[in-house]
């Protein structure tokens, strides 16, 4: 048998040796705009590195197979890569062929009943002054360094897109931020891709935040109104920085339709980050519901997030009384059955982020409701991304019926006239989050794919 001597032969081979150890954000996958944003960023990395290992940091290996065949999850206890070989390929493809449809559809039927049960059970336990995140309630002293032993074999680290470098994310951000750390100590390459920071308050994790993050090799940000300037105080370089959007603009602009569509979405979501007054919620679903009647529309219930069925329990009761009221997606539903809903939307209603962003890429107006600082600075960061198109109301105005009912009014009437301009500045948008992504594969094609100890930061 010949030597494999040829350049192509070397990176073939090379190639396959990769591993790139995901951190997801959102570990039980019920969050469709965390989902967008992963399945584009694992999109992107298996059409650069065909052979690569991608493995997803997960609690739910089915459903990540069903998402996203393209990744292997890494789950608990060890967190670690299965064998390695012909043997481990064929276990990994049969897992994703039955287990993966399966799981999905285990989740349509049994999630419901679960979800109400966890979140009774969380609200019981929760003692005034804990930090909620991630279904978690977390004290101050709670944050135990959890590092998976995947990373050890990792090429690169990188940490995808979300909302969770926050105060009301905490136990997610230290357990992102160790994460980093131990992986720049080992020579690994580390990124951070379509973040949103922010706000951050808290001492405890700012001073974490300013030891981990100016020694991450590159940070890609999804807007520019916060993002630079806190990084910046917390010491990272500039020429590590860059603003790129947020990856899930991509997905949500290849679900755009030539036609406008003729219905008014609607999402309300009320949460521990989220609070709601009940006026609030009835005076939403009475602003809604007249607006469809008034323009001949039907309400679209639009759910992002699964988790504790918070969405829904919010959203779907304001359709009560409403001309045509259109069903929501099943508990089952993907990413791609919500982006197409939103596509016969001709304006949206969302305190839902990623439903903005879902809609803005397809050329569709958005009205952002917001109740607390956390989505005030999503909403404006988005905002300021698209230039038009997104009008942002407080939930706690005085004048909440007609601020909304204005702006449903005016984001109906300008909707063809601002469609182009979305969709240019979605393209935009994913052109430089593609720019974002290769200086991510530099850090690995410039340096050994796997760990020796050897490169310096």
């Amino acid at each position: 048998m010949g030597t494999i001597g040829s350049e192509a032969e070397r990176a073939d081979i090379a190639e396959g040796e990769i591993r790139v150890l995901v951190e997801n954000g959102e570990y039980w996958l019920r969050n469709r705009g965390d989902i967008a944003m992963m399945t584009t960023t694992v999109e992107r990395l298996r059409a650069r590195w065909p052979r690569a290992r991608i493995g997803v940091l997960t609690h739910q290996p089915g459903i990540l197979r069903a998402l996203l065949p393209e990744a292997e999850p890494l789950c608990g206890p060890d967190w670690n890569w299965g064998p390695d070989g012909w043997h481990g390929q064929v276990t990994r493809t049969a897992a994703t062929m039955l287990v993966g449809p399966a799981a999905l559809r285990w989740r349509a039927v049994t999630d419901g009943p679960k979800d109400r049960l966890r979140a009774l059970r969380a609200a019981a336990k929760r003692r005034p002054g804990d930090n909620v995140s991630a279904g978690y309630a977390v004290a101050d002293d709670e944050f135990p360094v959890e590092i998976p032993a995947a990373v050890e074999q990792a090429s690169l680290v990188l940490a995808l897109g979300g909302g969770y470098l926050t105060d009301v994310d905490r136990y997610q951000a230290h357990r992102t931020l160790n994460l980093l750390e131990y992986a720049g100590a080992q020579g690994i390459p580390t990124a951070l891709v379509g973040q949103g920071l922010g706000p951050l308050h808290d001492p405890g994790l700012w001073r974490r935040a300013t030891e981990v993050l100016p020694g991450v090799d590159f940070v890609a940000l999804r807007e520019g109104r916060r993002g630079p300037e806190l990084l910046s105080r917390m010491g990272v370089a500039p020429e590590r920085v860059l603003v790129t959007g947020d990856d899930a603009v991509e997905f949500g602009y290849r679900h755009r339709q030539p036609r406008i569509g003729e219905d008014i979405g609607l999402c309300l979501r009320v949460a521990d980050y989220s609070r709601v007054s009940a006026a609030a919620q009835q005076t939403l679903g009475r602003v809604v519901r007249s607006s469809a009647g008034r323009l001949g529309a039907g309400v679209q219930p639009l759910i992002i997030s699964e988790y504790a069925s918070e969405d829904r329990l919010s959203t779907l009761p304001l359709l009560a009384g409403a001309v045509e009221a259109r069903p929501a997606v099943g508990r089952g539903g993907t990413p791609g059955d919500v982006a197409r809903q939103v596509a016969r939307c001709r304006v949206l209603v969302t305190s839902a982020y990623h439903l903005a962003v879902f809609a803005l890429s397809q050329g569709i107006p958005a009205v952002g409701i917001t109740a607390s600082e956390y989505y005030d600075d999503k909403f404006h960061g988005l905002a300021q991304m698209f230039g038009t198109g997104l009008r942002i109301v407080h939930l706690n105005d005085p004048e909440l019926e007609t601020a909304l009912t204005e702006a449903v009014q005016q984001s109906w009437d300008e909707a063809a006239a601002v469609r182009d301009a979305l969709q240019r500045k979605a393209v935009e948008q994913i052109d430089a989050s593609r720019a974002g992504l290769e200086r991510v594969f530099r850090l690995v094609d410039s340096g050994p794919v796997r760990p020796g100890h050897t490169r310096g930061k």
